[in-house]
């Protein structure tokens, strides 16, 4: 059997800033795209990684998304701001957002942010480590298109939003940070499996007629669970309100599908919350209570199976830690796309690209 190949993160990240460069999007909002892809991909995040180069692509080119938005910030109250994305990519208007919660955080204590007329903005960590990088903790929610039912239902009208949180830990120990989906697992992954022709484990999803089903692309064309039942359904129903209703943005299933929708832009809604860590206590001793808490979770009894105790982004650190080394893996129909893209808008690729491309369709 092949091995996926791997390559080193810079040269990814490079290849594809060029590819959105290619699309009129400036090159430092190109680089910043192209960090948060590479970025999912070195955390093992790859339903939210470069594979996902072509969709972003495909709706700059028809001009459903705006490569050169004039984004806008109203200010209704000290630590609260609104952002009109102008219809840009996610990941502009997520970055924008978080960073003037961290702005009003650095001032003010604490930053509340919602934004709208925004497009998916990958992997709500992105933002979070944006936040934890500046010393802040965060809170990042999103909606999204409808591809899971409220509780009791069985057709689309929530989004598999990410239920995303971080706080700083001190001491050069990595931030504690939660990111998860509202559904059993992210739709990203039925859709990746779909790609593959992989079948699904049984509890992932309905297909349209609302039974389960093992079909990848029978439960991508139906809905995708709630985790937890109605308690995450509940949940997504929180971050619907937030993002959307609050916002201004599209809610109640009216956010559009960058996959199957080419008619319309998304409006997206984000909503992000930076808070000062040291605003109850000084910051030596929020650091030594973060690092406590963190002893006595690793101390505590371990169940069958368990050899290690890890914090919620410890994993995602350590894969990030390896693959920063090693390099990031990108197969077959990965590289694929990325090589046809590049040829569309006559961007040069590296040969490497086109070597595995190559070798596997021999």
């Amino acid at each position: 059997m092949t091995s996926t190949p791997v390559f080193p993160a810079a040269q990814v990240q490079d290849f594809v800033a060029r590819l959105f460069e290619q699309q009129k999007v400036p090159p430092a909002d190109a680089g910043r795209v192209a960090e948060c892809l590479v970025q999912a991909d070195l955390r093992g995040v790859s339903s939210h990684g470069v594979g996902r180069v072509p969709i972003y692509i495909d709706r700059l080119r028809r001009g459903l998304v705006n490569a050169l938005p004039t984004m806008t910030v109203e200010r209704p109250a000290t630590v609260t701001a609104r952002v009109d994305g102008d219809n840009a990519l996610g990941f502009l208007v997520g970055t924008r957002s978080m960073q003037i919660a961290i702005d009003m955080a650095r001032e003010h204590g604490m930053g509340f942010v919602l934004a709208y007329h925004s497009n998916h903005f990958g992997m709500a960590a992105s933002y979070l480590k944006q936040a934890t990088e500046a010393g802040l903790a965060a809170f990042v929610f999103t909606n999204a298109s409808p591809a899971m039912p409220i509780w009791g239902g069985r057709a689309p009208f929530l989004g598999t939003s990410p239920f995303a949180f971080a706080a700083p830990a001190g001491s050069g120990r990595p931030a504690v940070m939660l990111d998860m989906a509202m559904s059993v697992v992210a739709r990203g992954k039925v859709r990746r499996a779909m790609q593959r022709s992989e079948p699904i484990p049984l509890g992932w999803a309905l297909d349209k007629d609302g039974r389960e089903t093992t079909d990848a692309k029978a439960g991508y064309e139906g809905v995708v669970l709630p985790f937890g039942g109605v308690k995450g359904s509940g949940l997504s129903l929180m971050m619907e309100i937030l993002a959307g209703v609050m916002s201004g943005a599209n809610f109640g299933g009216d956010v559009r599908n960058q996959y199957l929708d080419f008619e319309h832009p998304q409006n997206v809604g984000h909503c992000f919350m930076a808070i000062r860590p040291d605003l109850f206590m000084p910051m030596q001793s929020y650091e030594h209570r973060m690092g406590e808490l963190s002893s006595r979770a690793k101390a505590t009894q371990r169940a069958e199976g368990f050899d290690e105790i890890l914090l919620p982004g410890e994993p995602e650190e350590r894969v990030e830690a390896q693959r920063g080394q090693d390099g990031i893996p990108l197969d077959a129909q990965e590289l694929q796309q990325l090589v046809a893209e590049a040829d569309r808008c006559g961007v040069e690729v590296p040969l490497a690209f086109r070597a595995p491309v190559s070798d596997g369709s021999t």
